[in-house]
């Protein structure tokens, strides 16, 4: 039905139930041109997805004592504590409230190809309000704040740190794509009317400036006019261009919840439940609604609802989304290349829906 109602161009869903594929589906086409059939290994961008991983990933290190979630940033990445950001913490920048959700100086996509570059600006950032003050979502620069704090915690850099972690698992899921990766891409297709390449945002004024720095300093950094091609694939953006499979996606799920056979969780039972719950919840001016986040987790809630109660996970820019039950030992990993400008659609949700209709 999402292929015939409801405008599915490619894309996967893979489903897990105590480390059992049970459901692993893909169809149509990684190209516009409908030439290049979707496999089961193709890979595509699935965007805020990413937030939970690179989480996930700065929770290992707190799971092993390296950092404590009530930290200063600055602790271990000293930088980051210029221009009045010396008190924000782990937690804050994983619950969305370490106060830069854009970044102030003006940057090229030149830029974002260059880890450094942007970590080093985003560092030298005068926060937009106090952090732990409130709560704006971290759009693109989720994944450079969460990034650059393991980076600076572990000495790796994301693409590589999640490369050992999803590769022990057999996880298909990167940032920082090589040649071999670039190839099994499927195209990202954007509607025209959703695909604002233009936007200036140091012209705009008011409420929206915020939400536009965030989005488009620098142009490139929500993927616009830049996602399909070899730079923005081989960069690391862990917020907004982490590549994978739908079976990558339900994995690392899966090995959150320790179900995947002979691997331990991915996190301690106690800080899986700290992650998951709400951290930060309220009004979001970045996405103009009311929202709630664990630590890099969103708990299913009213308005972005995964399964039962206890399920957590994160939807990404189009509606690919991951997600855990572990009340029933569910994982749910679903991709697509067809984009709409929204987290949920009527596609994600038929399908989420469908899978609780069968294990009623």
């Amino acid at each position: 039905a999402n292929f015939v109602e409801r405008g599915e161009v490619g894309a996967a869903v893979c489903v897990m139930i105590e480390g059992e594929v049970v459901v692993d589906l893909v169809g149509g086409w990684a190209d516009e041109a409908r030439t290049r059939p979707w496999q089961p290994d193709t890979l595509v961008d699935v965007y805020s997805v990413g937030k939970a991983i690179v989480a996930t990933l700065v929770l290992q290190l707190v799971d092993g004592g390296v950092i404590g979630l009530d930290d200063p940033i600055a602790s271990v990445w000293p930088a980051f504590g210029a221009a009045g950001k010396g008190g924000a913490t782990v937690r804050q920048a994983l619950c969305h409230q370490a106060g830069v959700p854009a970044i102030r100086e003006r940057l090229t996509n030149d830029d974002l190809w260059n880890w450094e570059r942007m970590t080093s600006a985003l560092a030298a950032t005068e926060p937009w309000f106090e952090p732990g003050s409130r709560l704006v979502y971290h759009t693109n620069t989720y994944g450079h704040l969460v990034g650059g704090i393991l980076h600076h915690a572990c000495g790796q850099r994301p693409g590589e740190r999640l490369r050992a972690v999803a590769g022990a698992i057999g996880a298909d899921f990167h940032w920082g794509l090589d040649a071999a990766m670039q190839a099994r891409c499927a195209d990202v297709i954007w509607a025209p009317a959703s695909n604002p390449v233009d936007v200036d945002p140091f012209t705009v004024e008011g409420d929206f400036r915020l939400p536009a720095m965030g989005y488009f300093n620098p142009p490139g950094y929500s993927s616009h006019g830049v996602v399909n091609t070899p730079e923005w694939r081989g960069a690391q953006v862990p917020s907004t261009n982490g590549h994978a499979s739908a079976r990558g996606v339900a994995r690392l799920y899966a090995a959150m919840i320790g179900t995947v056979p002979g691997h331990a969780p991915l996190l301690s039972p106690s800080l899986l439940a700290e992650a998951t719950r709400p951290q930060s919840e309220g009004f979001c001016p970045v996405l103009a609604e009311d929202v709630v986040f664990g630590l890099g987790f969103v708990p299913t809630n009213e308005r972005r609802r995964f399964g039962g109660p206890g399920s957590f996970g994160h939807f990404g820019t189009g509606g690919a989304v991951g997600f855990a039950d572990p009340d029933r030992g569910v994982a749910f990993g679903y991709v697509m290349n067809h984009v709409i400008p929204r987290w949920q659609s009527t596609r994600n949700r038929s399908l989420i829906d469908s899978l609780y209709a069968a294990l009623a």
